[in-house]
């Protein structure tokens, strides 16, 4: 009965995770200074090929799995397919809720109380479901994978701001390419987000214990 009420307790902190990565991603949408580094790739590379956001950041992950199975392959689980297939899609249609159905306007409070959510929401529910151990997302496996290359001598954390900065630049240089505005993907929620996100999950990750 223990082992059933603890699988239960790590299945819910695991979707509680990917709902709050994927509100993570809206709000940031919403509030316009820019998403987080891996949304802000994405959606860069999707708006030059013209693709939907969910779409391309399910192919982006199905590419980065394969490099994750390989490598940490322990990374994978059921919460690694639910957070690739979903989060994409969680952020689209709260995007489209919001802006064309309750036709929400962004004005600048409301636009900075989007971006801290987005923040505590970003770092918490990575931490949530990665201590569920029921798998992660690809990207998130990406610091895990450079602290193992490098044996250690790179933590996760600056591992993290490190594959952040990373997929900032190719963002810009698609949305540079595309002849789209660079800030509708970076801003000074993308730098907030990629110099402290990656020591936020390590202080969330400490916290939580399932």
């Amino acid at each position: 009965m223990k082992t059933e009420s603890k699988t239960g307790l790590r299945t819910i902190c695991m979707l509680l995770g990917i709902l709050l990565i994927g509100l993570c991603v809206s709000f940031f949408r919403l509030a316009g200074f820019g998403v987080d580094p891996f949304s802000g790739m994405n959606l860069g590379i999707s708006g030059y090929i013209g693709w939907t956001f969910g779409n391309w950041q399910l192919v982006m992950n199905i590419m980065i799995l394969i490099v994750v199975f390989f490598t940490v392959r322990h990374c994978i689980g059921a919460g690694t397919i639910i957070n690739m297939v979903f989060v994409g899609y969680i952020a689209d249609f709260i995007c489209w809720l919001a802006l064309d159905v309750l036709k929400i306007t962004m004005n600048l409070p409301l636009r900075i109380g989007a971006m801290v959510v987005a923040m505590l929401f970003a770092s918490s529910g990575v931490a949530l479901y990665m201590e569920a151990d029921m798998g992660i997302a690809p990207y998130d496996s990406v610091a895990l994978i450079i602290e193992k290359v490098t044996k250690g001598k790179l933590p996760f954390q600056y591992a993290r701001i490190m594959s952040d900065i990373t997929v900032v630049c190719v963002g810009i240089f698609f949305c540079l390419a595309a002849g789209n505005s660079v800030w509708t993907v970076v801003g000074i929620g993308t730098v907030i987000n990629a110099l402290f996100n990656g020591p936020l999950i390590q202080f969330f990750r400490k916290k939580i214990k399932i």
